[in-house]
């Protein structure tokens, strides 16, 4: 097995072969020997925001919250919703740590924090998740299908997401346009 690549981000390369995860960044929020899970970053779902995912909840919200968009986080479970967020907030057997400074936590009293003006400092809210089988995750680093780089709070809550990708790529120090879709070994 790799390393445990709990709190680090896949980066897509440009031939994963899979649409859902094209250009696609991945927090890896756990990652164990029977699988690996994780919250795409960067992939916003067209015309629902935070506000409106509340009210379609009945979560009152006491503050203006942020427009901030709802993301997909992946293929799976895409009906139940995740916070990745910084740990100045904590659910007692909800809150799981990913790395430093940053958390997940999947359960409706974060969302009423959000709408109560308690939040975390900074935080994501997406949709589904990314998993992996045992030995999967592995099979497709070593076959080239993602690069593992470091979260940095700007790429996990940043909003910019479509060039959270190609900024993720330029601190590891690949230019993104020189990228080619098929992958080589030395």
């Amino acid at each position: 097995m790799l390393e445990d690549l709990t709190g680090k981000l896949l980066i897509a390369m440009p031939g994963i072969g899979d649409s859902r995860f094209a250009r696609s960044l991945v927090l890896i929020c756990a990652h164990e020997p029977d699988y690996a899970m994780g919250i795409a970053l960067n992939k916003p779902i067209e015309d629902l925001t935070l506000p409106q995912l509340l009210t379609q909840l009945g979560i009152e919200q006491d503050i203006r919250v942020p427009d901030n968009a709802v993301l997909s986080g992946g293929p799976v479970g895409t009906d139940r919703g995740f916070v990745v967020h910084t740990g100045d907030f904590h659910s007692d057997g909800a809150t799981m740590d990913v790395s430093h400074d940053c958390c997940l936590t999947a359960t409706r009293d974060i969302l009423q924090a959000i709408a109560s003006g308690e939040a975390p400092r900074e935080s994501i809210m997406a949709l589904g998740y990314s998993g992996w089988g045992a030995g999967q995750l592995e099979t497709e680093i070593a076959e080239n299908t993602w690069l593992v780089g470091e979260a940095i709070p700007d790429l996990v809550y940043g909003g910019e997401h479509d060039s959270k990708w190609s900024r993720a790529l330029d601190l590891l120090g690949i230019d993104a346009a020189r990228l080619h879709s098929g992958g080589g070994n030395a």
